[in-house]
């Protein structure tokens, strides 16, 4: 069974996957790694989950605020052999859940284009591309994407 854990950027667990994280995006992202991995300081996210399986961590992802109505999601990663069992929608869905409960009402994202499974797993998930914004305007390997919570419940 798994289970879903909000915590902060100071877990020791998070701190974990992140670097599991860092090795796989260095080897997808190649010489851009470097200009992706200057925006993806973890000091700066206060809203984190974890997803635990038999008291392990298997994946987390985060949010961090991007305007008055938007938040960004941020490090979400799921161990390779927890892939494609639905961890990934659970995190996600516990993070838009957080988003909502403080009154955001849409999230966006980014991603690299050669990370196809991530790309069809947003999508799949109710995310749609928009423009890159800020840093990614201009980046070749960046997709965008945006959700839009106000046709869901709160809470």
């Amino acid at each position: 069974m798994v289970i879903v854990s909000r915590t902060n950027s100071e877990n020791a667990d998070f701190k974990l996957l992140v670097k599991e994280l860092d090795a796989y995006l260095k080897i997808t992202d190649g010489d851009e790694h470097d200009f992706y991995n200057q925006f993806n300081n973890i000091n700066v996210l206060k809203h984190v989950v974890i997803a635990y399986q038999d008291l392990k961590p298997i994946g987390c992802g985060a949010f961090k605020v991007f305007d008055s109505h938007s938040i960004e999601i941020k490090r979400m990663y799921t161990r390779p052999e927890f892939r494609k069992s639905g961890v990934a929608a659970k995190i996600l869905f516990e993070l838009e859940k957080w988003g909502k409960e403080l009154d955001y009402d849409t999230a966006i994202l980014e991603t690299g284009k050669r990370q196809i499974e991530a790309v069809t797993f947003y999508k799949k998930n109710g995310y749609y591309i928009v423009p890159n914004y800020g840093q990614y305007i201009g980046m070749d390997n960046s997709l965008c994407f945006k959700k839009e919570f106000k046709y869901y419940e709160k809470g």
